[in-house]
Formats: C-alpha cells, sequence, structure tokens
C-alpha cells in the first residue's frame, strides 16, 4: 500500500513539472516569435523612415533642377505645362527616381511640383516661382559684377553739398555701401549686403547681353569703313589735324587720330575716333547749355546733306572720345521737330572728359556701348571725368560699359560735380571712388526712363542675356505625393 501511493504521487510531480515545462517553452515561444515579429517591425519600420527621407532628399533635388530649368528658359509665354519625367519613367537619381511638372500661370509666376520614389515610397515638393519685374533699363545705376568679385562694393559717399545723390534705382551684384550724406531716391537691390541704407538683399538680375548683339555685322554704318575714304585736315578750331569725311557721310561727326591729343591717346590701342563735327561752328563757352554747346548734327537731318543718318547703330571699332581741349560742351542738335537719336557701339573704350547735351531733352537720345574687344586686355569700359581741367559736369545719355565703369575724377583739379541725365549700366562693375584727399567729387544720376516705359526707342540696345536669372523663389514647401 505504502509502495504504490508514492509511486502515484512521484508520478503526479512528474506530470505537474512536464505541464510547467511545456508551458514555459509555449511562452518562451511566443515570446520569441513577438520578438521576431517586432523586430521585424522595427526594420521596416526604420527602412520606411530611411526611404522616406532619401525620397524628400531626391524630390528637392529634382525640384531644384527644375527651378534651374525655368531660369533658363525653358518656358516661355506660350508654354503652359512642361512634364520631366514621369512616374513610369523617372529620371534615375542617387539610388531612386524624380520626375518634375512645370505650369505655367501666365499672371507671372510658375508652379513647379516634384516627386520622388525611393523604395516604394514616395515624396513630393513644390514651388512657386514669380517673375521678376526688373529689367537693365530699370536702374540709374547697374553693376552686374559678372566677375564674381566677393569683395565688390558699390560705393556712395560726401558730405554736404558735395553728397552722392541717385534718383532712381540701383543694383550691385555683389555690395552697396552708402556713407555720408549720400541719398539713394530709389530701391537698392544686391546680391550680397547693403551697408549705410536698406533694400532688397540677395537679389540677382540679368545683365546686357552686349556680345549677343554681333553689332559688326548689324549696325547701320561701320565708321572705321567710312573712314577708309578720309582726308588727313586741319581744324584751327577743333584742333590740330585729324582723318575726316565728307558732310554727307554719317561719320562726318568723328575725326580720327587728332595731332593735338596725342598725350592723352598715346596709351590706348587701336584708332581714337573724337566726337566732334567739323562742318559747325565752335563754340567755346563755359556755360554748360544746350545752346552754348557745339552742335553736333547728323547727315541727312535737318535738310543736311547725305541720308538721313537719325535713329540709327554706328559701330567704331576702337576707341570714342567726348574731349576737345577747345570746347567744353557738345549738343546733339536739329532746328527742327525731328528728334535726334543715335546710338554709338564702341568695341575698345569710351572716355568722356567733355559735356553732352541733348537740345531737346523729351526727344533726344543718345546710347553709348562700350564693348570689349578680346585682344585687348582692359576694354569695354566707359571712363568719364577730366582729370586736368575739371570741365565735365554733366552727361545726356543711357550708357552701357559691357566691363567698367571708371572715374578720372581723382585729383584735386577733377570734377567737383558730375550729373548724369540717363543710367549707367556695366556688366561688371561701376567704380565710383571719387576722393582725393578731402575732396569728393559728387555724382548726380538722374534715371531716364523714357526707354523703360516705352515713351521712346533707340536702336540696337542690348538685351538681357540669355540664361539669367529672372525669376524668384517665392515659397517651398513639402506637398502630398501623387
Amino acid at each position: 500500500m505504502m509502495t504504490r501511493g508514492w509511486t502515484c504521487a512521484t508520478q503526479q510531480r512528474r506530470g505537474s513539472a512536464l505541464l510547467v515545462a511545456l508551458i514555459a517553452v509555449m511562452v518562451l515561444a511566443a515570446l520569441a516569435a513577438g520578438l521576431s515579429s517586432y523586430s521585424g517591425s522595427v526594420k521596416r519600420e526604420n527602412e520606411g523612415d530611411e526611404h522616406a527621407a532619401r525620397a524628400l532628399y531626391v524630390a528637392e533635388a529634382g525640384l531644384s533642377l527644375a527651378i534651374g530649368s525655368v531660369r533658363g528658359g525653358a518656358i516661355d509665354e506660350q508654354t503652359d505645362e512642361l512634364e520631366v519625367g514621369s512616374d513610369e519613367e523617372p529620371l534615375p537619381f542617387s539610388g531612386g527616381g524624380y520626375w518634375y511638372r512645370i505650369r505655367n500661370s501666365h499672371d507671372g509666376t510658375v508652379t513647379v511640383t516634384s516627386m520622388a520614389e525611393v523604395g516604394g515610397v514616395r515624396q513630393a515638393t513644390e514651388a512657386v516661382l514669380e517673375s521678376s519685374d526688373d529689367d537693365i533699363y530699370d536702374s540709374a545705376l547697374f553693376a552686374g559684377n559678372i566677375s564674381g568679385d566677393p569683395l565688390y562694393d558699390m560705393k556712395f559717399g560726401g558730405t554736404g553739398v558735395q553728397a552722392d545723390l541717385i534718383n532712381g534705382n540701383i543694383y550691385s551684384g555683389r555690395n552697396v555701401l552708402v556713407t555720408g550724406g549720400a541719398q539713394i531716391n530709389g530701391l537698392i537691390r544686391a546680391a550680397g549686403s547693403i551697408s549705410g541704407g536698406s533694400g532688397d538683399t540677395g537679389k540677382t538680375l540679368p545683365i546686357p547681353d552686349i556680345a549677343g548683339m554681333n553689332y559688326a555685322t548689324t549696325a547701320h554704318y561701320n565708321v572705321n569703313a567710312l573712314f577708309a575714304s578720309a582726308t588727313y585736315k586741319t581744324h584751327t578750331a577743333l584742333g590740330g589735324r585729324a582723318w575726316q569725311v565728307s558732310e554727307s557721310s554719317p561719320a562726318h561727326i568723328f575725326r580720327k587720330n587728332p595731332s593735338d591729343r596725342t598725350s592723352a591717346t598715346s596709351s590706348t590701342s587701336k584708332d581714337d575716333y573724337f566726337l566732334e563735327d567739323p562742318y559747325e561752328a565752335v563754340s567755346g563757352s563755359s556755360t554748360v547749355a544746350p545752346a552754348n554747346g557745339t552742335r553736333i548734327t547728323l547727315a541727312g537731318h535737318d535738310n543736311n546733306p547725305g541720308s538721313n543718318a537719325s535713329n540709327k547703330v554706328y559701330y567704331i571699332d576702337g576707341n570714342l572720345w567726348i574731349h576737345n581741349n577747345n570746347i567744353y560742351s557738345f549738343t546733339l542738335f536739329n532746328s527742327g521737330s525731328d528728334p535726334v537719336r543715335a546710338t554709338f557701339v564702341v568695341r575698345g573704350n569710351i572716355y568722356i572728359s567733355d559735356n553732352i547735351l541733348y537740345q531737346n531733352a523729351t526727344t533726344g537720345a543718345l546710347a553709348m556701348i562700350a564693348m570689349k574687344d578680346p585682344a585687348v586686355a582692359s576694354s569695354g569700359n566707359i571712363y568719364f571725368g577730366d582729370p586736368s581741367f575739371g570741365t565735365l559736369e554733366r552727361m545726356d545719355s543711357f550708357m552701357y560699359a559691357e566691363n567698367n565703369f571708371h572715374d578720372n575724377n581723382l585729383s584735386a583739379t577733377g570734377s567737383a560735380k558730375v550729373t548724369v541725365n540717363g543710367n549707367m549700366t556695366a556688366g561688371n562693375q561701376v567704380c565710383i571712388n571719387r576722393d582725393y584727399g578731402s575732396q569728393h567729387s559728387k555724382l548726380t544720376v538722374n534715371f531716364d526712363g523714357r526707354i523703360a516705359s516705352g515713351a521712346i526707342t533707340l536702336p540696337g540696345l542690348p538685351t538681357s542675356a540669355p540664361g539669367e536669372v529672372d525669376w524668384n523663389v517665392v515659397s517651398w514647401r513639402t506637398v502630398a505625393a501623387q
């Protein structure tokens, strides 16, 4: 009896232990399965997060490329929508792919949407771009800083009556520095910083596409070719002996290489053409007014000999000077109502030492454009100011330099005040460092908005360079992927 009871109890204990062991195995198996499932879920979640992050990066990269495409001229006024790539055929990028769509709202804005997919995860970004209303004809002073000089400052200064005064917008492809009593009555825009004033920074504007105008073949008159028939004559009133052409020639308003100004031209490259009309009386008046200037009259205009040479492009492969030892001012003259307008294009440098005036400031217009010559290291510049005599006070002109504007007023005898009625536009820099000791040469620029408004036209004016940034990003966000 005792033995059977012990055996039964032992078997019961063994059965209980086996049950506990089975339960433990089952619990451990469940835990293992749960851990395995959790681990797989975490892994999948991590992979999903990684794919989502990478897809967002790819979408943003696609958006940047799409914005660059818009700025590069991918769409025009006729374009409604442009698609590049698709979800079926994405453009490969960084282990994934993207595609984008550009929609033109035809209200000065475009919407760019970029979609991307990585590892089956999609992301999308969107930007709205606004077309810049700014143009190369909207600024009184413009310096594109195409050289990319990070230290360039467009400087304004002076105090009291000698403080610079700009009536119009200005733009610098780097920085703007306003000191003293200088006053800017317009919008200041800069790609870099603005010191001493307020305005728009981080701004990029298109530069004039002077090289793309192909003036050598498109100009109405090739002055060099017209001077092939020139004769070498003395003109006492204008000074020295120089090459000149007949009054009926459109080029008669220039004299080439005058003998009395070799001290000024000895260091220049190429031929030097001087704006002065040997068929008009010379005025030596120091009064700066159109009525007191020596007249420049165009061929065939106002009953002059030859064909009508107004509203034409004159191309000079050389240098152009407005500088005469006996004259203070030159006036674009016409006794009738027909406006006097001309565009001078110079493949070299332009030097302005004497005043150039419109007889009629409402209808008259002159554009002077300086182009670079690859064979001449320092070309495409406009120099103004007479450092020796200080006779320059006023320039009525629209001026465009493919390279730089330089100031020759850096001396105690230089012009104390210079006024520009028009504009100064440089592909590179406007260098207005006009201080000599305690003297500051005052620069006044009165923006002439007649071209910008369409009130007048001039032939051969450069357009904006293609591919330049003229779209500003006004919003950038992540959107739901489609």
